[in-house]
């Protein structure tokens, strides 16, 4: 007994062979390297709850059931410890982070490991197919395991270890984790933000609320899709938006309220302190996708009499957050740019040398209203690491650094892979996605297509009718899958918006309405344009009156199937609702899928009949 999936449901059986219950759950002791299980809650008679401690009763535990070492008389019940978990209620199937992988993972299964003692020890989380199919059934895993090795490809365990895992359950967030756990805040920022983007919308906030301010403002600049982390920032409240953009980069911070409306972006402005201000608003005043909009203030430039002494000192001065320092600039009594160094320069030049002697005059330089890919194509032609942005008098404006300019040269080339009609990316990740994941990721709907042709086909011909007849019914069938696709898109939007309504209902008779409404009116739109489908292509009774009459009565049968999908969505949204009480999370895929498969098989059904009653 190895997996927690095989533990659930077992008898418990007390000394005296009375059977007191069965497994529902196991409990652990969090601060530990490889917690132990301390406590084991059961089932009782009348579906009572118990929990009682596991290394005071009970013996030991087998494939037949768990046996305790007294009996019910003398079993005392207890009560979950603030530094215990439950792995069924508070793991299982959650979203947790393997902070080793740098991803976001779902729990299939929880491997525990037996010692001497007849204790058990979590081990890690299984996170791969053979835990899923585990958890449906261990014949499953038995015979996908075998099928994969006798073909070569073994399916193996993947398993994230108690110390490389993160929970992000709203309902688990306060628990003290494993004292050698490494957490989200010692993570790289880019890998944090990678992992926020793989979350569920509502589990973001609650990893920003694992992170100070500095380390959420650098999170939140390392996130490629300027919505999602607009959309992170909406989540969090005014002031404690308003500190971490001013603790970003100005280039980044700019780029990220220009994504929030107007009142919004005002208000957190406001806040700011005056300096982070002024240069924000700086940045907002020039062109979208110019050299002005990704330039940062923060540069250093010094009058071309001073020292490299003066220079070093200068740089020391420097806050720990400002943007990286790759040159010194040397400006004129004016202020006009003159020159530039590199820091190696600096570093072996004598601390009393003037800048003025050691600047490379012929400054390379670009205008605030140049587009940023040439601005790019620049410091790629003179493998610049910054660029100074200067007005017409050379006035330093700001630079533009090399991390902008590779974001710039990127974002242009994933642009350019989809004007092409090969650079499709998943999610807004930026990560290519191959045609092959693609279709079978968003076009699954063909996939069912194809099955319930066939079976319409057989069932047809085993009736008696004409096989080639569903023909004429499978022609139908994609308005009606779309059409459940589409309700269950209103589904999750409703879902989402009213995930936490405020005064604790369910939007359940207002959604109905709207949902059935929008059914009539799509069910009425399919059943006309099928009626002038039918008429422009057989008109004055040129085609036999048996393929008239199908084609009327499939168009009939898709529209009222589409209403019903419309109509019936609410079943779904109080599926989420009930699942999201009681902390399970829903693929919107897997509800997709079930939506297109319920529409078509009543299609399915209708039109049959109906093709048998049309051509009896």
């Amino acid at each position: 007994m190895n997996y927690l999936s095989e533990m659930l449901k077992l008898p418990v059986v007390d000394v005296a062979g009375e059977k007191l219950g069965v497994v529902n759950d196991l409990g652990i002791a969090t601060g530990e390297v490889f917690p132990h299980v301390t406590s084991l809650a059961f089932q009782g008679p009348g579906k009572t709850p118990f929990m009682i401690s596991w290394r005071k009763y009970v013996d030991h535990i087998d494939e037949t059931g768990v046996y305790l070492k007294a009996v019910s008389t003398d079993v005392r019940f207890s009560y979950l410890q603030p530094d215990e978990v439950l792995l069924a209620r508070d793991i299982l199937n959650k979203q947790i982070v393997d902070t080793q992988g740098m991803k976001v993972v779902r729990v299939n299964d929880i491997k525990l490991s037996a010692t001497g003692d007849n204790q058990l020890r979590l081990l890690g989380a299984e996170v791969g197919a053979r835990g899923l199919l585990r958890s449906l059934h261990p014949a499953c895993e038995r015979i996908v395991t075998t099928l994969a090795k006798c073909i070569g490809r073994p399916l193996k365990e993947e398993i994230v270890a108690w110390s490389y895992m993160d929970l992000l359950d709203r309902s688990t967030r306060d628990i003290k984790l494993s004292v050698s756990h490494k957490t989200l805040d010692e993570l790289h920022p880019a890998d944090i933000a990678d992992i926020i983007e793989q979350l569920d919308p509502r589990l973001r906030a609650q990893v920003f609320n694992q992170l100070d301010t500095a380390q959420a403002a650098e999170a939140i600049g390392e996130i490629d899709d300027d919505d999602l982390a607009a959309e992170v920032l909406e989540g969090m409240s005014d002031r404690d938006a308003s500190s971490m953009l001013a603790l970003m980069d100005p280039d980044d911070a700019a780029a990220l309220i220009e994504e929030l409306d107007y009142e919004k972006a005002e208000k957190l402005l406001r806040l700011m302190g005056v300096k982070e201000e002024k240069a924000i608003r700086t940045l907002l005043g020039y062109e979208e996708d110019t050299a002005g909009r990704i330039m940062t203030s923060e540069f250093v430039a010094l009058p071309a009499t001073a020292t490299v002494a003066d220079a070093i000192e200068a740089i020391r001065a420097l806050d720990e957050d400002f943007e990286s320092i790759y040159y010194v600039y040397t400006l004129d009594p004016a202020g006009a740019l003159t020159g530039v160094l590199s820091l190696r320069a600096l570093i072996v030049a004598e601390a009393d040398a003037r800048l003025s002697d050691l600047s490379y005059r012929d400054v390379v330089w670009v205008a605030p209203d140049l587009d940023q890919e040439d601005v790019a194509d620049e410091m790629t032609k003179y493998n610049l690491a910054a660029i100074p942005v200067c007005d017409d008098a050379r006035h330093i404006l700001g630079i533009v650094t090399v991390d902008d300019a590779l974001d710039v040269i990127a974002e242009e080339h994933e642009e350019d892979l989809q004007i092409a009609g090969v650079g499709a990316t998943e999610g807004g990740s930026g990560e290519p996605v191959h045609v092959f994941g693609w279709f079978a990721h968003r076009q699954y709907w063909l996939l069912v297509w194809a099955v319930a042709s066939g079976i319409v086909a057989s069932v047809l011909g085993a009736l008696g009718g004409a096989p080639e007849l569903f023909i004429y019914p499978m022609c139908v069938m994609p308005v009606v899958l779309l059409a459940a696709n589409r309700a269950v898109a209103f589904v999750k939007n409703y879902y989402l918006e009213y995930s936490e309504p405020e005064d604790g209902g369910k939007p359940y008779l207002g959604f109905f309405v709207q949902t059935a409404f929008v059914g009539l009116v799509l069910g009425a739109v399919i059943y006309l344009c099928g009626q002038l489908v039918i008429g422009a292509a057989y008109p004055d009774g040129a085609a036999a009156s048996v393929i008239d009459e199908l084609l009327s009565v499939c168009f009939a049968c898709a529209a009222l199937v589409a209403f019903l999908s419309c109509a019936t969505s609410v079943v779904y949204l109080a599926i989420l609702f009930w699942r999201d009480e009681h902390d399970r999370n829903t693929s919107g895929n897997a509800l997709s899928v079930t939506a297109m498969l319920v529409a078509c098989a009543l299609y399915s059904a209708a039109s049959v009949a109906a093709t048998l009653a049309v051509v009896a």
